[in-house]
């Protein structure tokens, strides 16, 4: 005999499950962010850990409360291969951008970064292959170009979920930036050690990411997969610190 379903269950007892509307939770995801912002850049360590996968699900749960599948957050089972193809591609390309930029003088420079002055070789491995990973790429990649990338797109198509994933992308930095002028010395070299630098110093570093939330985004939209964007995602800030670390 078969299983009933929830939905079942609903329909013979003359109830309906109860969804939430795609804007609202839009609205419910971006306040889940806001509150998860702050933290991420306040915990360190395991709680931060912990805290990047609970926040990931949580966004999978409003995701699914208005309605949506994996298929809309990118992770479909029949896309994972192709997804993990190109990821493999972009992971290798993003190797040899950053190995070329390493051995040139002119862009050696722009890897520099003081934060790196106090990491061992043990901390630079625990940062490439847990916390970027996990801290990092898991939660952003699903709370932007997964959920809100997907809320978006059922409604409104690509153009509007590309712009708006990419603009909050780009905000969600504003907090880990606010000392990025004094922390990157090629930063600092442009914009200067003053109240005004450090805010252009921020302001760039949002419309930098939200540039590359649209790359990502339509990185998502080409391959049908977030694991595209995810590797991608990974490369770009792991091997900057395997590569900072080595040249400091």
């Amino acid at each position: 005999m078969p299983r009933s379903t929830a939905d079942d269950a609903g329909r013979r007892y003359g109830r309906r499950p109860r969804r939430i509307g795609t804007w609202p939770a839009v609205a419910a995801t971006v306040a889940v962010l806001g509150a998860a912002n702050v933290a991420l850049n306040r915990l360190t360590g395991l709680w931060g850990l912990v805290t990047a996968v609970v926040v990931s699900g949580l966004l999978l749960g409003v995701l699914s409360w208005a309605g949506g599948t994996l298929a809309d957050a990118g992770l479909a089972r029949d896309t994972l291969a192709r997804g993990a193809r190109w990821a493999a591609v972009l992971i290798g390309l993003v190797g040899v951008v950053y190995l070329a930029g390493a051995l040139i003088p002119a862009t050696r420079g722009l890897f520099e970064d003081r934060r790196y002055e106090a990491m061992d070789g043990g901390e630079v491995l625990l940062r490439v292959f847990v916390l970027v990973p996990v801290g990092t790429v898991l939660v952003e990649e699903v709370a932007f170009r997964g959920v809100l990338y997907g809320l978006v797109y059922r409604v409104r198509g690509a153009l509007w979920a590309t712009a708006v994933s990419s603009l909050l992308f780009g905000l969600w930095h504003v907090l880990p930036s606010l000392h990025l002028a004094t922390a990157k010395p090629a930063v600092n070299s442009v914009v200067g050690d003053s109240g005004l630098g450090a805010v252009l110093a921020v302001l760039g570093a949002v419309l930098f990411t939200t540039a590359a939330g649209v790359l990502f985004c339509e990185l998502r939209r080409r391959s049908g997969s977030l694991l595209a964007p995810m590797g991608l995602h990974w490369a770009v800030n792991a091997f900057g610190y395997a590569v900072g670390y080595l040249l400091r």
